[in-house]
């Protein structure tokens, strides 16, 4: 199987994932929000939050998946080094206020570094395709 294959499947994976997660969030996080690794519910009116997360994973996918549908693939590699800093930082959260250690690395700190993996995977494939020497021009008769 080819490198592009690879990536291209990794990289579905990846926005199909995030978009479930992240609908989750959005429709049902009294039931996904316990597996998020944190120690409590939020108190009061603190579901909201779920939600901005959940809309934040929505958004993205999108871009991830804008980036795989019109082929710019050295640019999805970039967002999805950038975008895994996002889960780089929940895992952070995670373990800041002392939530599960399992569920911080190895949902959190696993996704992210399986996303950085894909990403410079995407950049190594397009690197030739960005580096290779132009034509030599054609010369006039």
């Amino acid at each position: 199987m080819s490198l592009k294959k690879i990536n291209t499947v990794l990289a579905v994976a990846f926005v199909l994932f995030i978009v479930w997660f992240g609908s989750e969030f959005v429709l049902r996080p009294e039931t996904v929000a316990p597996g998020f690794g944190l120690p409590s519910w939020p108190s009061g009116d603190g579901g909201g939050f779920l939600i901005v997360k959940g809309t934040r994973d929505l958004v993205m996918a999108l871009v991830l998946g804008v980036l795989l549908v019109a082929g710019h693939r050295r640019a999805l590699g970039w967002a999805m080094l950038v975008e895994a800093l996002a889960a780089y930082g929940d895992m952070a959260n995670v373990l800041a206020h002392h939530g599960s250690v399992a569920a911080a690395l190895g949902v959190h700190g696993l996704t992210a570094t399986l996303m950085v993996t894909n990403g410079l995977l995407l950049l190594r494939e397009t690197r030739k395709a960005t580096t290779a020497p132009p034509a030599p021009a054609a010369r006039p008769a």
